[in-house]
């Protein structure tokens, strides 16, 4: 934390470049660098960015447990809509990870480790019936409850973590990865070289993706098959109708973090929603989730200074970094103040003006942030194309 600390700070200082044969502002469509030992080219600088915005996106997604009997195509796509969002709202997928891990957490006094937890509200035990045992009303029910807790309890850690398609070491590559990325964004800032808004913003998502790695460090990776708890007993075909019968109205307020008690019926449905995380109380997960939104536009912010093919996209991206970063901080004030029962009733009705205003402008800012990095290519800075002098940091004589 303290590394994205100081990048961040880094990068809000006013760029001075290294010496070029050129004026720092210059601007190329072609790459401006000649010394092919010191040079990168646009091609390297795109590629970077989106080889780490994927592999960091792609392990950090952890899916909860699928419905029966799925082909390998719609597995993948049910992954996919899952990483896409992370791309397009980060902030959801972080609001999940800590959903799940307070849960994990909470249910510590029933399950021996956070694994049990985890593999728990991903839906990863079932009933003989073939219904997931998801909910802690489930747990307290008088007549199943303390066998399905003393089944769950029975299964070793170990028998969990086999079923993961991923470990510790490979969540490790992939948390380098973006670590690595932070230290190139740093080294590049110590030395005074351009950045592009595309790093930029690949820096914002790879310091998301860490948090969400550090959440779910204790979550399986990629369980396609849940294990079989409880007393046998015979499916009953009737009860059992659709994977999950949610509309996209409940869905979407589960996936936003909505309390979803009384939503979801576990026992008409054959696995848990994509975002199901238990019912419970989300306040501290919603905290989390709103200060990570300030980080991330914080992150973008960081480029205010940077140089833009032209003023009006400079405005435009400051704009909506301010955006971005502001209404997440007036969300988290809201909840403080709720906390704190200071809220009035008129300031509760000019809140929510701002939230319904605000909503759309941050979705509008998230998309422009999106696409403004990658039409900032058609002409970057000369010094853009330099590439980092490792022995800058070697002793050497």
């Amino acid at each position: 934390m303290l590394l994205i600390l100081i990048t961040v700070h880094l990068l809000s200082r006013d760029s001075i470049g290294a010496p070029l044969p050129r004026p720092l502002d210059a601007r190329a469509t072609t790459d401006s660098c000649k010394d092919i030992d010191n040079c990168r080219t646009l091609f390297s600088v795109v590629w970077g960015c989106l080889a780490t915005i994927f592999a960091c996106t792609w392990v950090s997604v952890h899916p909860n447990v699928p419905p029966p009997d799925q082909s390998w195509l719609q597995l993948f796509w049910r992954r996919l809509k899952m990483m896409l969002i992370a791309m397009i709202a980060p902030e959801i997928m972080v609001g999940f990870a800590a959903r799940q891990y307070f849960a994990a957490r909470r249910l510590l006094k029933r399950f021996e480790t956070k694994t049990h937890g985890f593999f728990f509200c991903m839906g990863g035990f079932i009933s003989t019936k073939g219904y997931p045992i998801a909910t802690e009303e489930q747990l307290e029910d008088l007549t199943l409850g303390p066998e399905f807790q003393a089944a769950i309890q029975k299964i070793s850690e170990e028998d969990i973590k086999d079923r993961s398609k991923g470990d510790a070491f490979s969540k490790g590559i992939a948390l380098l990865q973006g670590l690595w990325f932070i230290l190139q964004t740093l080294a590049r800032t110590h030395q005074r070289l351009a950045i592009t808004q595309l790093e930029v913003a690949t820096l914002a998502f790879a310091v998301v993706n860490i948090l969400i790695w550090l959440l779910w460090w204790n979550k399986p990776l990629d369980v396609q098959r849940p294990i079989v708890i409880g007393p046998p007993m015979q499916p009953d075909a009737e009860a059992i109708i659709l994977p999950v019968q949610l509309s996209r109205l409940d869905r979407f307020s589960i996936a936003v973090g909505f309390d979803p008690k009384g939503i979801y019926k576990p026992l008409s449905s054959l696995s848990v929603p994509s975002f199901w995380s238990m019912d419970g109380d989300y306040t501290k997960a919603d905290i989390l989730l709103f200060l990570v939104g300030i980080l991330f536009g914080a992150i973008h912010c960081a480029a205010w200074n940077a140089i833009f093919p032209t003023p009006v996209e400079m405005w435009i991206w400051r704009i909506s970094t301010v955006v971005v970063t502001a209404i997440p901080g007036l969300t988290l004030l809201l909840i403080l103040m709720e906390i704190s029962d200071q809220l009035e009733s008129v300031l509760v009705a000019g809140f929510g003006v701002i939230m319904l205003l605000g909503f759309p402008l941050y979705i509008a800012a998230r998309i422009i942030l999106i696409v403004l990095p990658l039409v900032e290519l058609r002409l970057l800075p000369a010094s853009a194309f330099v590439d980092i002098n490792w022995s800058t940091y070697i002793p050497h004589i």
